[in-house]
């Protein structure tokens, strides 16, 4: 290692700053692989699903594999922020790095359905913090001003991820067997260990504060019960249903128990003073709308896609492509001119139009919509989401003080989880239904009796139904679809309401120098305190 190159919060002209030394992009890189690997597993595993069934057993509890690890995820999400706060956002991203690779290795070697879902479980504790730490390392590292430049890398990760999923999925699955859908992460992940471990220097904390243990159990229980609800509302169990009532009583309760307790900790795990900020509370707000729509439509439009317009499982995911393309060019654009210009408020506006044009525009089609009309729509909603989803986490991270950087990046991350999760549950449970309603007045009791168990008929159950019955479930699902992108159109909203009273804060153009920890037992820092050295990163 030769020369080093410090980024300080020292102001520079704006003309220098555009320029990052190459070693940052070596960062950069590593934190865009811990990115992928958080995105790609779902969607790798997912494919390879059937035929770990197949071997495994244990049909029954399928739905925990996913289940499991997306609430170790969400759950620990918050967690990571506030550690990486306190004790140094480098450690705490290694760690999660390090405990995510575990738990692919083990899941690798699973002997049997409860060990499978153990160990994904695991896997999601590490991933919870690799989203985390990848977007507060580069609001560390990259001053607001400059960091819409790197919208389109993020962007171009979760596009490919969503594209690429089922197809390496599908893949490694008939040639190398289904548990190289989880050994594929080590290599990748150890090579963003390596580059993150030598390249990336940041400044050491030691908080004097303990963790906040009350407040990360009230605080997992709250989301724990929120995640199940609509996991399993309207689908293992009624919404009426006693287990469902119990767990939103759980969850509520949890959740004032820790809204409470935060105004009591000492370092409290989800700092209540960060949504004073109107701007961080409402691209939280943002975010969980973002979350709703977005995860709501790439799991409808491939279903229609496959029901509706005959594509096979393989070419729906390609069919998403005009969704994910202009998701990617509007955010490229919206990065470029967020960092020449430093405006930002028209594009939360724009995002929130063009995502009720375009999610209206979805529900008006049928089962005589072609695939290239389809792919306009599905290019108007790719066009808002492009414009939402890298500015909402810009406008949240300049919101707040350097030393709440990871809480405000777990945070957002953490509303555009819950409101994926929302979104899945009650955008599925009102496409089941009309699916379940359609299908009883166009087929009578056959067609009631094919989708009572599930709205949802794969390629093969489709191809053995007679053809009434067949064109009748057509019918089904465009009605469903209608329902669906119907209820986001309005959700969206909410969107380009929130948006309108967004404060077009000027963004820094330099990163603030983190403030020492050692001033108070808090880890408040005073405002006279001695600021930590800026980060260091080391030139290849």
């Amino acid at each position: 290692m030769a020369d080093t190159q410090t980024v300080t919060g020292d102001t520079k002209p704006a003309g220098k700053q555009e320029k990052q030394p190459k070693s940052v992009r070596v960062v950069l890189l590593a934190l865009m692989i811990a990115m992928m690997l958080a995105m790609l597993d779902n969607m790798i595993v997912g494919t390879a699903m059937p035929t770990i069934v197949g071997e495994l057993g244990g049909l029954e509890h399928l739905s925990w594999v996913v289940t499991g690890y997306t609430l170790a995820t969400a759950a620990s999400t918050p967690v990571w922020g506030k550690v990486g706060d306190m004790f140094g956002r480098k450690g705490a991203f290694l760690s999660s790095i390090v405990i995510f690779l575990i738990g692919s290795a083990l899941s690798g070697m699973a002997q049997d359905m409860g060990q499978l879902i153990g160990f994904r479980a695991i896997q999601g504790l590490g991933a919870g913090g690799l989203m985390v730490g990848v977007m507060a390392i580069i609001g560390d590292l990259i001053p607001p001003r400059e960091r819409g430049k790197y919208q389109g890398m993020m962007a171009g990760v979760m596009a490919l991820a969503m594209i690429g999923g089922p197809l390496v999925g599908g893949t490694i699955t008939d040639n190398w067997g289904w548990r190289w859908a989880f050994y594929i992460n080590l290599p990748l992940g150890a090579v963003a260990l390596a580059l993150v471990t030598a390249v990336l220097h940041l400044p050491k904390k030691r908080s004097k504060a303990g963790i906040d243990y009350l407040g990360v159990v009230l605080l997992t229980v709250g989301i724990t019960s929120i995640v199940l609800v609509t996991t399993w509302g309207g689908s293992e169990y009624p919404w009426t249903s006693a287990r469902i009532m119990e767990l939103i009583a759980l969850g509520v309760v949890a959740l004032i128990g820790f809204v409470f307790w935060q105004t009591k900790a000492s370092e409290p795990v989800l700092p209540l003073h960060i949504f004073k900020s109107l701007n961080f509370t409402l691209m939280s707000l943002i975010g969980f709308i973002t979350g709703f729509v977005m995860f709501g439509a790439t799991l409808f439009l491939p279903l229609y896609q496959q029901a509706v317009q005959g594509a096979s499982a393989t070419n729906s995911g390609l069919l998403l492509l005009p969704m994910l393309g202009a998701m990617l060019v509007t955010s490229l654009i919206a990065g470029r001119v967020t960092t020449s210009s430093g405006r930002y408020k028209i594009f939360p506006i724009v995002g929130g139009a063009l995502m009720i044009v375009g999610l209206y525009l979805l529900s008006t089609m049928d089962t005589g919509t072609s695939r290239f009309v389809s792919g306009v729509f599905m290019a108007v909603v790719g066009a808002g989401m492009g414009c939402l989803m890298q500015i909402t986490m810009l406008v949240a991270q300049n919101s707040v003080e350097m030393k709440d950087m990871g809480v405000a990046s777990s945070s957002t991350t953490l509303f555009r989880t819950l409101g994926s999760s929302f979104g899945v549950a009650i955008m599925g449970a009102l496409f089941n239904h009309r699916v379940q309603d359609v299908m009883a007045e166009r087929a009578g009791a056959l067609g009631k009796g094919i989708t009572e168990k599930s709205a949802q008929l794969d390629a093969a159950s489709l191809a053995k139904l007679p053809a009434p019955v067949r064109e009748a479930y057509q019918h089904a699902v465009s009605a469903g679809t209608h329902s669906a992108f119907l209820l986001g159109a309005v959700i969206a909203v909410v969107v380009l309401i929130a948006a309108l009273f967004v404060k077009e804060v000027p963004l820094r153009s330099a990163p603030q120098k983190p403030a020492s920890d050692e001033g108070g037992e808090s880890g408040e820092a005073a405002e006279d305190a001695v600021p930590a050295p800026a980060p260091v990163i080391e030139a290849v």
